[in-house]
């Protein structure tokens, strides 16, 4: 069954790993990779990665992509969300910092976030246009 829309929009609010694809052309599948991001209900999806990676090349050409957001145990549930690239550029400490909290025990993002070299991460912000959700229910 379908959810509804605050259902999905908080369900890809929490942190979960996203399964990002994007048109890879040349007679090839799409490519699929996960990827840390953030969401913010009725905001944009914003992730980053390295500006030279082949994944930041291809979306830069697609100008958008899709990621897939999913709970395997009971009940199995998935948000599907697609769009366009509407803004990309350096990725800020900001950035940084506030994606990296939703994925580290909050003693490991200081370290991991000066780690880090800012100069060669890109961040990608997608208006989601495109939505598939599901809960397939309760197991008997």
């Amino acid at each position: 069954m379908p959810l509804s829309v605050a259902v999905r929009e908080a369900f890809l609010a929490e942190a979960r790993i996203a399964s990002l694809a994007v048109e890879s052309g040349e007679g090839r599948a799409p490519l699929n990779v996960p990827v840390w991001y953030d969401y913010t209900p009725g905001g944009e999806i914003r992730f980053l990665t390295d500006g030279d990676s082949i994944k930041a090349k291809l979306i830069a050409k697609a100008g958008r992509f899709s990621i897939l957001v999913q709970r395997t145990s009971p009940t199995y549930r998935y948000v599907s969300v697609e769009g366009p690239v509407v803004r990309s550029g350096p990725t800020t400490l900001e950035d940084l910092t506030r994606i990296s909290s939703r994925y580290l025990p909050p003693d490991a993002v200081s370290g991991y976030v000066q780690g880090s070299d800012l100069n060669v991460l890109v961040t990608f912000r997608m208006r989601p246009d495109h939505w598939l959700s599901a809960d397939l229910g309760a197991l008997d």
